[in-house]
This record gives C-alpha cells, sequence and structure tokens, in this order.
C-alpha cells in the first residue's frame, strides 16, 4: 500500500549532522534537506511501497518484492532487525562489498535494512526511504584506507546518479538510498535482470569504477579534497603513469580544485 503523506524517517540526516536546508549542494556526503527529498522523490517516482509493519515486510518478501541479505565472505549484518531490501539494493551490496573486501581485506558491515514506518527511532526526520527497502546502513570503518575507499566509492556513485548516500556520526554509518533505475543502467543492466540474485564474480570491473564507455566520454575531472593518483586512475579505469603523461605530473602533490585530463580507455 502505498503512503502518500510524510512518514516518520528513523535516520537521523539532518538533526545527527547539525544541517539545515542551506546546506545543500555539490556532490557531498553530508545530509541535507535537499538531499532527504531526492531520495523521497526517487521513491515515489519509482512508485515504491512504504511498507508499515513487519508483517508487510515478511508478505513482501514472499511474493519476491523484497529479498534477504544473508551476508557473505564479503560483508555481513549486525542486529538488523528485518533483513530484506530491494532486489536492486541487494544488487549493490553485494557488489560494493565485494570490492569493499578486495581493497581493504575485511568484511563490509551492514546495520540497517527495510524498517516499516511502524519502527521508529528516538532519532528520527520525516521522508525516510528505510520503509521501502531502498536504503541501507554500513557501519563506517575505522581503518583509514577503508574509510576513504567507501567515501570515495559512494561519492563517485552519487555523481554518475546512481545513489544518495550520507555520513552520519551518531551512530558512525553510512546511509544509502540506491536507485533501481539509474543504478541498473549504471552496471549495464536491464530493470528485468536485477529482480534476481547477482552472482558475485572478482573482476576488474565493477560499480566503484566507470565502464570503459564512461571512461571514454569522461575527459577532465577536478581534484577534490583527499584524492591521490592512485585513487583518480583507479576510479577512471587508467594508471597512474597514464595520468602522469597526460597532465604533466613531475609529482605525487595535487592541488584542490585542479582540472585533471583524464585518458581513454583503451
Amino acid at each position: 500500500m502505498r503512503i502518500p503523506h510524510i512518514i516518520i524517517a528513523p535516520a537521523a540526516l539532518l538533526l545527527a549532522l547539525g544541517l539545515s536546508a542551506e546546506d545543500a549542494g555539490g556532490q557531498t556526503l553530508r545530509g541535507s534537506r535537499p538531499s532527504v527529498d531526492r531520495m523521497y522523490d526517487q521513491a515515489r517516482d519509482h512508485d515504491l511501497t512504504f511498507f508499515r509493519s513487519g508483517k508487510g515486510v515478511r508478505s513482501a518478501a514472499s511474493r519476491g518484492d523484497l529479498v534477504r541479505l544473508s551476508g557473505n565472505s564479503d560483508y555481513r549484518l549486525h542486529q538488523v532487525t528485518y533483513p530484506y531490501v530491494l532486489p536492486t539494493t541487494r544488487t549493490f551490496i553485494q557488489r560494493l562489498a565485494s570490492q569493499y573486501r578486495d581493497a581493504c581485506g575485511e568484511r563490509m558491515v551492514v546495520t540497517s535494512a527495510v524498517r516499516p514506518t511502524s519502527y521508529r527511532l528516538l532519532n528520527s526526520v520525516d521522508k525516510s526511504v528505510h520503509p521501502t527497502g531502498m536504503g541501507v546502513d554500513i557501519r563506517k570503518p575505522t581503518r583509514g584506507s577503508c574509510l576513504r575507499f567507501l567515501r570515495e566509492t559512494l561519492l563517485y556513485l552519487e555523481d554518475v546518479g546512481a545513489v544518495e548516500a550520507t555520513e552520519e556520526h551518531r551512530p558512525p554509518h553510512f546511509h544509502v538510498a540506491v536507485f533501481p533505475r539509474q543504478y541498473l543502467a549504471h552496471i549495464g543492466r536491464k530493470p528485468r535482470e536485477g529482480l534476481a540474485q547477482s552472482t558475485r564474480k572478482r573482476t576488474p570491473s565493477s560499480s566503484a569504477r566507470p565502464s570503459a564507455r564512461s571512461s571514454a566520454q569522461r575527459t577532465t575531472y577536478r581534484v577534490r579534497p583527499g584524492d591521490t593518483l592512485w585513487t583518480i586512475a583507479r576510479r577512471h579505469g587508467t594508471s597512474v603513469d597514464r595520468l602522469r603523461e597526460a597532465n604533466d605530473i613531475r609529482n605525487s602533490n595535487l592541488a584542490v580544485g585542479k582540472l585533471l585530463v583524464i585518458p581513454r580507455a583503451r
């Protein structure tokens, strides 16, 4: 059943960060009212159901509208009351977790999945997408390299319009809303394919890196805080040597705001 009005949200996207509507703007993992609105509007545009109760969640799972997060060698669940999400969100988790483990050598931790509107937390804001199974919470890593990887990957996926992500601090985690049509298009799958459980394959191509086609189309990149030649090269499917050559870079120092030429994929 669709809920056309404002609902109670379990994630404190604004209050935990002390943000206001004026804090919006740019590709960022900071929470804002426009960010919350984008997630909610996507849920409405996809005609998703906002589940009122645990019974509704279980019924949706029995119909295949929601699928179970069971964990694997790449990710585990921690105190997840309702371990169900949309099929596309599970595909996102499986792919991201595989990359996370490859990059960090540890399993990613999921701390929340679907949460019906009856499951209300003390810290809450309006328009949560958790009741749809579209949203998922990922524990914030304590290791610096793992944290950088997760931030950069989510920023990239935001940049291509596949997700909306927020880094929250009470408790420390990332809230991610996966936009079904946009995410499936990004990874090169048709909507119908997203209904099937994805098979994890450890291959160089993945959701954190653009395809050869998108790399060829993106010719420039502006350096952001925390960027290194290695992370930029990895994100765009090229090598550090080719990046240096294309931009006549003699050392590893990168000025924030510098515009880099990205070599075309071979």
